[in-house]
């Protein structure tokens, strides 16, 4: 079992920044890739940003590029994810999630091994 805990979130204005954070405990944190989804109501829930158990890969949706930044530190079992030049369409609740896989992790999230239990982020204008 791995568990995964997210903090960070909170209330931010248009242009602002976030940081989010992912603590793992449980299982070893480098056998998973790490990723980052986020749901809004209603909506299905999306990957925005993903990286490789080694860290040397990373995935990021067209909509956070160049604003997201995902990265892991192994010493402290911990996924980060660095949010500027926020918008409120950023708006929603952010998951972090592990998986098994080779490289990037995938954007299915039925692929998933574990979960946290969201961190709500929102954004004013």
């Amino acid at each position: 079992q791995v568990q995964l805990v997210e903090s960070g979130g909170g209330l931010v204005q248009a242009e602002g920044s976030l940081r989010l954070s992912c603590a793992a405990s449980g299982r070893t944190f480098s056998n998973y890739a790490m990723a980052w989804f986020r749901q809004t109501p209603g909506q299905e829930r999306d990957m925005i940003a993903g990286i490789s158990r080694s860290g040397d890969a990373t995935y990021y949706a067209d909509s956070v590029k160049g604003r997201f930044t995902i990265s892991r530190e192994d010493a402290k079992n911990t996924v980060y994810l660095q949010m500027n030049s926020m918008k409120p369409e950023d708006t929603a609740v952010y998951y972090c999630a592990a998986g098994r896989f080779p490289g990037v992790p995938s954007r299915y999230s039925a692929l998933y091994d574990y979960w946290g239990q969201g961190t709500q982020v929102i954004v004013s204008s």
